[in-house]
């Protein structure tokens, strides 16, 4: 049974809306396939639950409990193993306690490999709770019983070395890149850690970087080409946005990968941790760490500039300083890569340009409107197949594009983008679209996905 259905029955029972009798009832019945809005209409269709703004309430909640790994509570006639995916391919949990700290060492790299192989996106070793991944946005659980916390410390503290250690229980919070296996393997064994202490006891949680670079293509771009073209220009500055979890490293990485092997240039990249290895091919990468190679985002785009770069890729803009530097590159003959957490092109340049005081920002709206190349915007929704699939929006820079960004008049982006379709934008109202009219995605789906979702059929 899917977690946002056990959520979904538990705040049914706990509100006393569903007897235990009725609850057993429909698990014991229950289609492995079928989804959590289905459930909900079919409560209300039967006449057992007639409050629909509290089903809606309690939908949302446990998509949102089970988006956040929550621990799931007890349900009548749900056992743990009904809750728990048959995920092959991992060691036995319940024998970790026994083992020694090189065959301890050996266990936890084949979980991250197998999360790795099967393309799981995090991985979560907590104290007091089971060990779990999140797979294809679901959290799916890798055993029964919690771990302790003294074997998720135990688990956790082996890939640190004694400074990150000293630092963790200093601050209660880390941040790192880890290795596993041999480094010469670059990217394949590649994640990105964060440790922080937590009402039960520790907890990690691992982004799992892919097995290989991956094309756009191969990321689900329909509009690859297109974004190609982006990557044609030798200065400007290129967003590529979304919110977490949408796979914008992943891309960010695609496109390195791309000028990597197109171009014979000088390629710098800002990351804060380092999570894909780029090795140079036709050009020089350089890779640098914020907190290891480099004190903060903002020194280093200062530095970069003495370092006579062509392209500079900024793994996240998150203040004014990063961002004025980031204009300034490209607008001074770089090309300027960087991911901002936003959901759409039109908040992504309110997020830009609102962060400067009012005395700069008619000059940071021309500076903006002349050096912008496009804006990448994506996210990823659950398919018909129970897995994910990848929406898109492309915002590219016309003259009509230019005076929106520097008359402040946002709201036309829209109708500009519409009438773009022949350069290749594509709006996330049509890319969502595109993929229902494909059957990969379900409508209800859809619906959640679209931006004034009631305006449309």
């Amino acid at each position: 049974m899917r977690p946002e259905i056990h959520w979904l029955l538990h705040f049914c029972l706990d509100n006393q809306l569903l007897t235990e009798g009725q609850v057993t009832g429909m698990t014991s019945n229950l289609d492995p396939d079928t989804d959590v809005h289905a459930i909900a209409k079919l409560l209300t269709n039967s006449g057992w639950i007639t409050d629909t703004a509290f089903l809606e309430s309690a939908v949302e909640a446990s998509l949102n409990n089970t988006r956040d790994g929550f621990e799931l509570p007890v349900l009548p006639g749900v056992s743990s193993e009904d809750t728990q995916s048959n995920v092959e391919g991992f060691p036995d949990f319940s024998t970790f306690n026994g083992l020694n700290d090189e065959d301890l060492r050996t266990a936890i790299r084949s979980v991250f490999i197998q999360c790795q192989k099967i393309g799981a996106s995090d991985l979560h070793l907590t104290g007091g709770a089971r060990p779990r991944m999140r797979h294809h946005r679901r959290i799916v659980y890798l055993s029964n019983a919690p771990l302790p916390d003294a074997l998720a410390r135990r688990i956790n503290y082996m890939p640190l070395t004694s400074e990150q250690r000293q630092d963790f229980e200093t601050n209660k919070d880390l941040d790192y890149a880890m290795t596993v296996g041999d480094e010469t393997a670059g990217f394949k064994m590649r994640f990105r850690a964060n440790l922080m202490e937590q009402k039960k006891g520790i907890s990690g949680v691992y982004r799992i970087v892919a097995d290989h670079l991956m094309s756009l293509e191969e990321l689900g771009f329909p509009n690859a080409e297109n974004i190609r073209k982006l990557l044609s220009y030798h200065n400007g500055i290129i967003l590529v946005t979304g919110p977490v979890g949408s796979g914008k490293t992943t891309t960010l990485a695609s496109l390195v990968n791309e000028l990597n092997t197109t171009r014979k240039d000088h390629i710098i990249t800002v990351e804060d941790p380092i999570e894909v290895m780029q090795h140079s091919a036709n050009s020089i990468v350089t890779q640098r760490e914020v907190g290891k190679h480099t004190e903060s985002f903002n020194s280093a785009l200062k530095s970069a500039l003495r370092e006579d770069p062509d392209i500079i890729v900024i793994g996240e803009m998150r203040d004014l300083e990063t961002i004025e530097m980031a204009v300034t590159a490209a607008e001074t003959g770089h090309l300027v890569i960087a991911t901002m957490h936003t959901r759409d092109a039109a908040s992504t340049l309110n997020r830009m340009l609102d962060v400067f005081p009012p005395s700069q920002q008619n000059q940071i709206r021309a500076m903006t409107a002349g050096s912008l190349r496009g804006i990448v915007c994506q996210r990823l929704i659950p398919s018909v197949d129970d897995e994910v699939v990848l929406a898109c929006e492309l915002l590219v820079n016309t003259t009509a594009v230019a005076n929106i960004i520097r008359d402040a008049k946002e709201t036309g982006l829209e109708n500009a983008m519409q009438s773009g379709k022949q350069l290749g934008m594509l709006t996330m109202n049509d890319s969502v679209q595109e993929l229902l009219d494909e059957g990969k995605i379900t409508p209800e789906i859809a619906a959640e996905n679209m931006f004034n979702a009631e305006s449309n059929d």
